[in-house]
């Protein structure tokens, strides 16, 4: 029974960077490769999607090391980006972009450029 446990605790410890790193490492080289641009977007918004949930983990470290979970969570949140299945990232990215863009249309993109990201000018 100490060996299974041994090998369980390996492969759990394998399955994140081979499901967050690995496999979207080489589907967006295929998806680079390939003329559809339908996968370059779900790779793109799931490289944007990773960063800022690793920023955010590097941020909340002192929080998250008291959820004895996070790590599983993490592994099944990143799971569901990358899967052709569920095609995640793109949902995603669809669903906030276009809330972002229509909020930007009804204000008028002027004040998105004229005030700039935190407040700073773009131009």
């Amino acid at each position: 029974m100490g060996r299974f446990w041994t090998l369980i605790t390996h492969v759990h410890v394998l399955a994140g960077p081979a499901t967050m790193l690995l496999y979207p490492l080489y589907a967006s080289v295929i998806a680079i490769e390939s003329p559809s641009k339908v996968d370059d977007e779900q790779w793109l918004a799931y490289w944007i999607l990773y960063s800022f949930l690793t920023l955010m983990e590097m941020l909340l470290q002192p929080i998250l090391q008291w959820i004895p979970i996070w790590y599983d969570i993490k592994l099944a949140f990143v799971a569901w980006l990358v899967l052709p299945q569920f095609r995640g990232a793109a949902f995603i990215y669809e669903r906030e972009s276009t809330r972002l863009i229509e909020d930007e249309r009804r204000r008028g993109f002027h004040t998105f450029f004229s005030k700039g990201l935190f407040g700073f000018p773009c131009f």
